[in-house]
């Protein structure tokens, strides 16, 4: 398999715009998070229908990711990345409209349950696009040795997105529109990021300016049938660890609100800014693994994986044993530097484990993992109203297990720049000898 040594430098401003636009849609998703308990009791729906909003939403970002993702090798991963841009302000424009006719109890609460279903149904069918063309474009231009700070810095757009999404919701509840307000407000800054992608983002090599070598590999390679990333042995492990961390995490920020609510015995609107605090602890939190630590220890995929869990098991652990709100944000702060670390970890070993042309593939495949996880977000909900500290204490469970599949499986055991590059090596030498027999 071909080195990535001959990877190009990414250019700053081209980084800076990827970030951006990842910070744009963290803001979004996050801040809705934070205002949807408000709306889902404000318009009478259901607790468990409201954390079923994003499922619909993650099963349909799972399946199309991956067809982004091969679409993005084909037409670059610029237009993929305006495509998202375009999904997600469509899906933001739609539900802030939705939510408008709600409160003015224009329909009734289920037709109204199922417009939002249908309006972040849009973004997890043209939404997803933009995950994997932003995780191949910063690494078609990042060196394999520089890979996990890039990865880490890029998964740091999600932890500002969460800091400042939560915090800046309740300020756009405006007069007029009241909780509607912060979904029309998403939509506008992702307007303005679509514009600079188009304006100013140059688009990363294509395969024809790839390397002469990996230009052969693939033309052979294309002549073969491709197996599904979520059927390679060297992707597998990874995938399954951040499904498990992504649920998690989903779980419990989809939970929060609600035990804030319930923990201070307040109505929705008198919790908003409670809750909008601690998200932006747990937020501060991830943004001090992945900005601060990862790059002071200059930490590897492999512990990475390990700490990860490990905060995130004792974060949850506090939040299910908290007896008042301030316990509560100190657990979710703990569990969230544990994620910090736990994704930047996943992501980077599983984009060090293959080759430069496959970079595009698992990147589709992490973001289908990212995005399926919120399927169980209603099973988690509904485990919460039966019992407030269940949903925590199976997440606690979940990361001990976690802990232990890291021990035992060879490639999160190896996960790290030298050893995986050693081992593509040798595996390129047996492909190579193999298809000399033939």
């Amino acid at each position: 398999m071909p080195s990535d040594t001959t990877s190009s430098t990414l250019p700053k401003r081209a980084f800076a715009i990827i970030f951006c636009s990842s910070v744009a849609t963290a803001i979004g998703n996050t801040g809705l998070i934070s205002v949807l308990p408000l709306i889902g009791r404000s318009l009478a729906i259901p607790d468990e229908m409201v954390v079923a909003i994003f499922s619909l939403s993650a099963i349909l970002w799972a399946f199309s990711s991956p067809f982004w993702a091969k679409a993005s090798d084909r037409y670059g991963r610029k237009p993929l990345m305006m495509v998202g841009l375009s999904g997600f302000m469509v899906s933001m424009t739609v539900c802030g409209s939705v939510v408008s006719a709600g409160l003015r109890h224009m329909a009734a609460p289920m037709i109204i349950f199922g417009m939002l279903l249908l309006g972040r149904a849009l973004f997890g069918l043209f939404g997803a696009a933009s995950n994997p063309a932003n995780q191949a474009y910063v690494a078609d231009h990042t060196p394999r040795e520089a890979r996990t700070q890039a990865m880490a810095s890029l998964a740091g757009a999600f932890g500002l997105g969460t800091v400042f999404g939560p915090w800046l919701a309740p300020y756009f509840i405006y007069p007029v529109i009241s909780i509607a307000g912060p979904l029309f407000t998403f939509a506008a800054i992702a307007a303005v990021m679509l514009f600079v992608v188009w304006r100013f983002l140059p688009e990363s090599r294509t395969r024809e300016a790839a390397p002469a070598d990996e230009v052969e590999v693939s033309i052979e390679e294309a002549t073969k049938k491709v197996r599904p990333m979520w059927q390679d042995p060297r992707v597998i492990p990874f995938a399954l660890y951040g499904f498990v961390v992504a649920t998690c995490q989903t779980a419990q920020q989809q939970t929060l609100g609600f035990l804030v609510i319930d923990k201070l015995g307040v109505s929705p609107m008198a919790a908003k800014d409670s809750i909008a605090m601690a998200m932006a602890f747990g937020a501060i939190a991830g943004l001090l693994a992945q900005w601060g630590l990862i790059r002071m220890f200059q930490m590897t995929p492999r512990q990475l994986l390990r700490w990860g869990v490990i905060c995130a098991a004792g974060g949850n652990l506090l939040v299910a044993v908290a007896p008042d709100y301030h316990t509560v944000v100190a657990g979710y702060a703990l569990a969230s530097l544990g994620f910090g670390f736990a994704r930047p970890g996943f992501t980077a070993g599983s984009s060090l484990a293959v080759g430069w042309k496959d970079q595009a593939r698992v990147a589709g495949a992490i973001a289908a993992v990212n995005g399926i996880n919120a399927v169980f977000a209603p099973a988690f909900m509904a485990l919460y109203r039966t019992n407030h500290a269940a949903p925590f204490v199976l997440n606690m469970g979940l990361m001990l297990c976690l802990l232990v599949y890291t021990l035992v499986s060879k490639p999160l055991r190896n996960a790290d720049p030298t050893a995986v590059s050693s081992e593509e090596a040798t595996m390129a030498t047996i492909e190579r000898s193999d298809e000399g027999g033939v």
